[in-house]
């Protein structure tokens, strides 16, 4: 693809359709030159926020939740201020303080000069950057994407599980998806045929290592493959994940923002009354990410970057070049 070779791209294409469509490019070790393959293990950066959505949509279907429970009263030792529902935190809507604005802040990875990202290890790790901070708006007024708010859907879902937050998305998600290859990994333990993110500078390279929580979490820093990702939206689509009702109210419109509509914890596109595709998207130092599923054809298309930007570029190019066909 002409694409790839204009922007640089580095990373996975892969479109299922009819028949399955792969391209690999670029190094996921750019110091020993190993090169990307079709089965290398990429970061997501928020892409994940939709298995964190899943999770807490399975316990509501379970009984254990309702979406009209309020974080206050879930856990009122952490945040006993943030009179916010669940839903509201599914789909940024709450107003809660965000320990990184992505609409108004400057470089994710500045966070981390005050705060040592090799400390960021859970999900309670992050309550200390935000649990004090004003409000940004009264609960439900108006969508402001939000991090925070997923951290604390994280901690909510510990306290139902009693189980560590990356354990549960393994066993409930990961596993009955036949996820084999995805995992919260830690930076400084990547296994093997993970690709390496960097980031671009004037004229060098250099790794995400110091840029990022040193391991991901409910709002965001999963590791996954293209066909990881392909086996996923189709146990979210066909039922495997999630029953057809709950199902339904993750992918019903809540709330909508400046890049779109939104259900819970993922992006809706479409106009009318028809859903052209169900996507989502994450954005990290030496990450981008962009996957997404078209129900008229029940198609899914993922790109993986171990670089900063790419993704969104190859996504469009690839929509566009279909609409041609069509």
């Amino acid at each position: 693809m002409d694409k790839m070779e204009e922007i640089d791209f580095s990373g996975v294409v892969y479109l299922q359709k009819e028949q399955m469509w792969t391209a690999a490019r670029g190094f996921a070790n750019r110091a020993d030159e190993r090169p990307n393959a079709v089965d290398t293990r990429f970061g997501i950066a928020s892409g994940s926020k939709l298995f964190t959505a899943v999770v807490v949509c399975q316990l509501v279907g379970e009984g254990k939740l309702d979406f009209s429970n309020k974080l206050s009263e879930l856990l009122p030792h952490a945040f006993p201020q943030f009179d916010v529902t669940i839903h509201q935190l599914l789909t940024h809507t709450s107003g809660m303080p965000d320990y990184f604005d992505e609409q108004i802040e400057g470089a994710f990875e500045d966070l981390w000069k005050k705060q040592p990202m090799y400390l960021m290890q859970t999900a309670s790790d992050f309550i200390p950057l935000f649990k004090n901070l004003p409000a940004m708006f009264e609960p439900g007024e108006r969508f402001h994407y939000n991090n925070a708010g997923f951290i604390a859907l994280g901690l909510i879902i510990e306290k139902v599980t009693g189980q560590e937050f990356a354990e549960v998305v393994e066993e409930r998600i990961f596993a009955p998806a036949q996820m084999k290859r995805s995992g919260y990994f830690y930076l400084d333990r990547l296994p093997a045929h993970t690709a390496i993110g960097y980031v671009e500078e004037a004229d060098f390279w250099r790794t995400n290592q110091y840029a990022l929580p040193i391991r991901g979490g409910a709002d965001g820093g999963a590791y996954v493959t293209a066909g990881d990702m392909a086996n996923f939206w189709k146990c979210l689509m066909d039922g495997t994940l999630l029953s057809r009702e709950i199902l339904s109210a993750m992918l019903q419109v809540h709330a909508s923002g400046e890049n779109g509509d939104y259900g819970y914890g993922i992006w809706i596109q479409g106009c009318a009354n028809s859903v052209s595709k169900y996507h989502i998207m994450g954005y990290d130092p030496g990450v981008s990410f962009h996957s997404a599923f078209y129900p008229e054809e029940a198609s899914v298309l993922t790109v993986l970057s171990n670089k900063n930007s790419g993704a969104r570029d190859i996504i469009k190019t690839i929509e566009e070049l279909n609409i041609e066909k069509e």
